[in-house]
């Protein structure tokens, strides 16, 4: 139990983190633009500490529950009649294009840290894997159409630079006969609907790889290469979780929060730091892609919004916004409750 709480303990403090890092973009690029900040805050609800700057006048805090923050901004809604309609520091009064790069500088903030993270490891492991087939596992089942030292490139209809890219396209999309696009004897040949062995795990069914690949040597531009795509193949795994989720491909058991991403991190610790640092690099990407959902409250909402307003030449009514962004906290916290619970539940049973 006592374990438990601990690991609990530092996924709170790697999601404060995270936030942390999150509100810091907004926060930065806001300043850069010439937004006043009235409040910079980690968490919600009632404020433990506060300090202000006697400089800027931004109040920074550390709020009650540790399940978000947020950066307020002069006038960022357009309704604060406290404000005078041209305050040079008011956000409604910058260009589209800035309130458009202040929105989005949160997710890209957290998409960075993902891959900065992702070299570390890639450079501390230096395990690199190519896409060139070097042998099968006994029986394996896609040797009837791939041979030793077939080079794969296309994945169905998704190019591959990496091994960690290959694998993880045969796992997400094998679990069906694929066609697999190869370099063999120098000519590029397309193997339709090549089969692979499949796994349960969470009610979905996934492809299996079942052959091994030669390495590429440990060079800077390897090591780099290979930071870059794997960022990029788990930016997409993200993205086809979501896609899986409305499909019914994933049911909600596939999700889960922070009380849930606690029995990750106790059994991927046990495999070593390397392994944890690479689960904070999914949550952090995972946080930055999920943030770009064009849904209300989210930043991807708002950039809809702003975008919207780009192409009318006008602002919608910021009331109706308003009540759209309403709702769409209101939905979010009713998910991430119903999240929580079933987590907890799963735990006790």
């Amino acid at each position: 139990m006592w374990g438990f709480i601990g690991y609990f303990l530092i996924i709170l403090l790697v999601f404060g983190v995270l936030i942390f890092i999150h509100e810091l973009g907004h926060f930065l690029t806001a300043r850069a633009c010439g937004v006043t900040v009235n409040e910079f805050a980690i968490g919600m609800g009632p404020r433990l500490f506060s300090w202000t700057s006697k400089k800027h006048k931004t109040k920074y805090a550390l709020r009650l529950f540790p399940i978000g923050g947020f950066v307020s901004m002069q006038n960022e809604d357009g309704i604060d009649e406290d404000v005078p309609p041209d305050d040079e520091g008011s956000f409604c009064n910058k260009s589209v294009p800035k309130r458009m790069l202040i929105t989005v500088a949160g997710a890209t903030m957290n998409l960075l840290l993902g891959f900065v993270i992702m070299v570390v490891i890639v450079f501390a492991t230096k395990n690199l894997g190519s896409t060139v087939v070097r042998e099968f596992a006994p029986n394996a089942i896609s040797s009837e159409k791939l041979m030793v030292d077939d080079e794969v490139l296309k994945v169905g209809n998704t190019r591959v630079h990496t091994w960690n890219e290959l694998a993880y396209e045969i796992m997400n999309s094998g679990y069906e006969p694929v066609d697999i696009t190869v370099r063999r004897n120098g000519e590029k040949i397309v193997l339709e609907d090549v089969r692979f062995g499949t796994f349960e795990d969470t009610g979905a069914t996934f492809g299996e790889c079942d052959f091994l690949p030669y390495a590429e040597k440990a060079t800077f531009p390897n090591l780099m290469k290979h930071a870059f795509f794997r960022s990029v193949s788990t930016v997409k795994m993200v993205l086809d979780s979501i896609k899986g989720l409305v499909t019914g491909r994933f049911g909600i058991d596939a999700v889960s929060g922070p009380v849930g991403v606690v029995g990750v991190v106790q059994t991927v610790s046990r495999q070593g730091f390397i392994s944890f640092l690479y689960i904070i690099s999914v949550l952090t990407i995972n946080l930055g892609v999920f943030n770009l959902i064009p849904f209300p409250a989210l930043d991807g909402g708002r950039f809809l919004f702003l975008a919207i307003e780009g192409v009318r030449g006008k602002p919608i009514n910021k009331n109706v916004e308003y009540y759209i962004n309403f709702i769409g906290i209101m939905i979010l916290f009713a998910f991430m409750i119903f999240v929580t619970v079933k987590d907890v539940l799963n735990l006790i049973f």
